[in-house]
């Protein structure tokens, strides 16, 4: 197995589960990730949309109502992708060219989102430069939920910030600091709306720092290096009409986001006085997914739920970790408090 492939334990497998423990897909309760089980409501869909390849108006439509929806300075910029690990690789890329014979050392904590230290496992051509590098922070964290520290922003000439679960919190939100050379935040669509099938992710930061003032020539202030521009890399049409259509519809919708949000702290309140009764220990979290410190190896209660058709997720650096999502409808809570 490849070293990058290592790095990558996620959520899901499903299909895995069902091989080894039995059952048939609609017997599982998946509470393997951290998406929001009470989607967006979608409705309908134009035609047009499935038919014909996406215009530059439905991706304008859809890039000024995510600049509303998050406050997106007038000074930076928003590129839209299918989603946001397709967004991790671009980033990874576009600041790792072959004519580049060092990059700066990007500072990744260990327990984190696994995708941000694959993306950066480098080809031997390219050397890690000694000195500042990249900070990139998963805000919150996953799987612990912690908030970065403000104080790392500006401190290396690149600042990345993940915000695929700050959707739940927005008042923690550093949108407003992409005002400022240096500073990208990625947005995940999939996880708050609760439709990551749909693969829609959100890049935003100052032009240049995006590589997008200049097309011909775009310098990151990064040791003056040159980027490739982050839509070059994504290529023409990133974004399916679909995902076009159903993605402003839904950003544009701020009530159901507020309703959504009181609705998570609620369920996320509810797993965790669930989870207390089995002697389990809150770790952190959002309120769309709860980790906990079981009593007991987390292996031994992931195959306990398992065979009880309930897929949960455990981490290689820890023996009693385990995430969970939230269950959503009423018979998916029974079937996690019978199977527990």
């Amino acid at each position: 197995m490849d070293a990058r492939d290592q790095k990558r334990d996620h959520g899901g497998g499903l299909d895995a589960a069902i091989a080894h423990y039995g059952g048939q897909r609609a017997d599982w309760l998946d509470l393997s990730t951290g998406i929001n089980p009470v989607p967006y409501p979608v409705g309908d869909i134009p035609a047009d949309a499935w038919q014909r390849l996406p215009d530059e108006a439905a991706m304008e439509r859809l890039l000024t109502t995510a600049r509303a929806f998050w406050n997106v300075p007038d000074s930076a910029s928003v590129v839209a992708a299918p989603g946001a690990s397709a967004l991790i690789r671009v980033l990874s890329r576009t600041l790792s060219h072959t004519d580049m014979p060092h990059l700066p050392k990007p500072d990744i904590e260990d327990r984190t989102y696994n995708e941000w230290a694959a993306a950066f496992e480098l080809p031997d051509y390219i050397r890690y430069d000694p000195g500042p590098g990249i900070v990139i922070r998963v805000h919150p964290n996953n799987p612990d939920g912690r908030l970065m520290d403000a104080g790392l922003i500006g401190s290396t000439p690149l600042t990345v910030i993940d915000e695929s679960f700050c959707d739940t919190i927005p008042d923690h939100s550093h949108v407003a600091r992409t005002a400022s050379p240096g500073v990208v935040v990625v947005k995940s669509f999939g996880k708050f709306w609760g439709l990551a099938g749909l693969r829609l992710g959100f890049l935003i930061g100052e032009p240049n720092t995006l590589g997008l003032r200049d097309e011909a020539s775009s310098i990151l202030p990064i040791h003056g290096y040159t980027s490739a521009s982050t839509k070059d890399a994504l290529g023409p049409w990133p974004v399916s009409g679909p995902a076009l259509e159903i993605g402003a519809r839904a950003l544009a919708d701020h009530a159901w986001a507020d309703a959504t949000r009181t609705r998570l702290t609620q369920d996320a309140a509810r797993m965790d006085a669930l989870m207390q009764k089995t002697g389990a220990t809150l770790v952190g979290g959002t309120s769309l997914f709860r980790t906990y410190a079981m009593p007991d190896p987390a292996a031994d209660w992931q195959a306990k739920l398992a065979r009880a058709h309930v897929w949960t997720r455990i981490f290689p650096y820890s023996t009693t970790w385990m995430r969970f999502g939230l269950p959503g409808a009423e018979a998916y809570w029974a079937q996690l408090e019978a199977a527990l």
